[in-house]
């Protein structure tokens, strides 16, 4: 069982650390912008946001495929990986892109940081 259990600490670990990326770029980058001209190309970077949405998807899929996951956390997964995919790939939804990014990210976390702890609680 403690493979198992490393395999999820790692897939997510790996997620939270991403959604914690995603959730830094989008907020403080604007704020660094302000400072530094240069980083200016990279807050308003379209694939920026697009390759993070595209990195989290196969987290997202490991940790749907756990026997550790439950309605609610299948829940924020999948929503916040819908949010997060919306906000990127769908330019209707441009003017929103950082709330949607925000909601989503956060939503993708909180699901990952449930299975998590409902891995490591879990009965081995």
């Amino acid at each position: 069982m403690a493979v198992r259990n490393s395999t999820a600490a790692v897939i997510d670990g790996s997620a939270i650390v991403l959604s914690s990326l995603c959730l830094i770029h989008c907020l403080a980058l604007p704020i660094i912008t302000a400072a530094l001209p240069v980083a200016g190309v990279w807050a308003e970077a379209e694939w920026v946001h697009r390759l993070f949405v595209l990195l989290a998807v196969p987290f997202a899929l490991l940790a749907l495929a756990s026997k550790h996951v439950g309605y609610l956390t299948g829940s924020l997964i999948v929503f916040g990986i819908s949010i997060l995919a919306a906000g990127a790939f769908v330019e209707a939804l441009h003017d929103y892109e950082v709330a949607l990014t925000v909601a989503g990210a956060s939503l993708l976390a909180a699901g990952h940081g449930l299975r998590w702890l409902n891995t490591y609680n879990a009965p081995h």
